[in-house]
């Protein structure tokens, strides 16, 4: 009873020094908290409000974008047993795979490259970020007029000259979707290889002088000292690349338009198809929250094993 006694008497004083501790820590970083509340505001009202909304969506069916019944989960059921929501989560993957082969390593490649140029180095830098200003939308479209299989396409018309057969890669399922993978890594790999090179730039160079003097040639000092040194920028962009090729969406609907036979489709795409074509605002709000779960579930397998290696 009196040890009770005793904890119930140290509780209001915690209580206090708490309080104090919150009130000398709003204090002192007011300035901060004031810069970051506009940010903070408009990043609650864009992003958590739509989130929670999407969600509500997901449970309730819905006509003209107002709930009419709870339905439960009746909406991810009809979800799962449609044959396009299966081939959408393999396109999606297989996209993840494909841009990792090709969208995250060709950036590195080219920012280690663009490292030891010494000429024209600025010209190299330019030329490599141009496309990331051009509208999205129009690279798709002026991609789509080059590899388009008709005969008035432009890599057609060229490879007639030599009597050489039509490319029909848009509408080839095996190579449809390293194809966009391309596209999309042609218009984005400018912005990446500036932030390797940022990164690169950082590097000790003792610690290339150094591998120098033990004979090292230029593969193993970047082996050894140029990867290991921009580690943490590496795994950053690896997660960041994954979170965003599975949110890929207009490549394949202006490109393919999902084709052939769903080959492309991903599940961004077969959100707004439910939506927007098959008028099924529930059905869409369930992809995507189920989108939502599997980026969430690989970003935590990402930090448990990056956690583990470093331990």
């Amino acid at each position: 009873m009196n040890k009770f006694k005793a904890a119930t008497a140290e509780l209001p004083k915690t209580q206090t020094t708490f309080g104090n501790k919150l009130k000398r820590f709003l204090k002192r970083n007011w300035g901060g908290w004031a810069i970051m509340l506009p940010s903070l505001v408009l990043f609650a009202f864009f992003i958590w409000v739509p989130l929670f909304e999407n969600i509500s969506y997901s449970f309730y069916e819905i006509k003209r974008f107002e709930r009419q019944s709870f339905v439960g989960f009746d909406n991810y059921a009809r979800v799962f047993r449609d044959p396009a929501f299966g081939k959408a989560v393999l396109n999606t993957f297989l996209y993840a795979v494909w841009s990792i082969a090709i969208g995250f390593l060709l950036p590195l490649f080219l920012g280690l490259l663009l490292s030891e140029t010494v000429h024209f180095k600025g010209f190299f830098r330019l030329g490599m970020y141009i496309p990331n200003i051009i509208s999205g939308i129009a690279v798709v479209l002026m991609w789509t007029n080059i590899l388009d299989g008709s005969n008035g396409s432009m890599i057609n018309g060229f490879l007639s000259i030599f009597g050489a057969g039509p490319v029909t890669v848009l509408s080839d399922s095996k190579w449809v979707i390293p194809v966009i993978v391309l596209v999309m890594t042609w218009r984005g790999a400018g912005g990446t290889v500036l932030i390797y090179l940022s990164a690169l730039q950082t590097v000790d160079s003792t610690l290339y002088e150094v591998a120098k003097l033990d004979g090292a040639g230029v593969l193993r000092r970047i082996w050894n000292v140029t990867l290991p040194s921009i580690r943490p920028t590496i795994k950053l962009l690896f997660l960041l690349q994954i979170i965003s090729v599975f949110q890929v969406f207009y490549e394949p609907m202006v490109m393919t338009a999902g084709g052939p036979d769903n080959a492309s489709i991903s599940l961004m795409y077969l959100c707004y198809k439910y939506t927007f074509i098959d008028r099924d605002p529930g059905a869409g709000a369930a992809v995507g929250v189920m989108l939502a779960l599997i980026i969430g579930a690989l970003s935590v397998v990402y930090f448990a094993l990056n956690r583990r290696v470093k331990q």
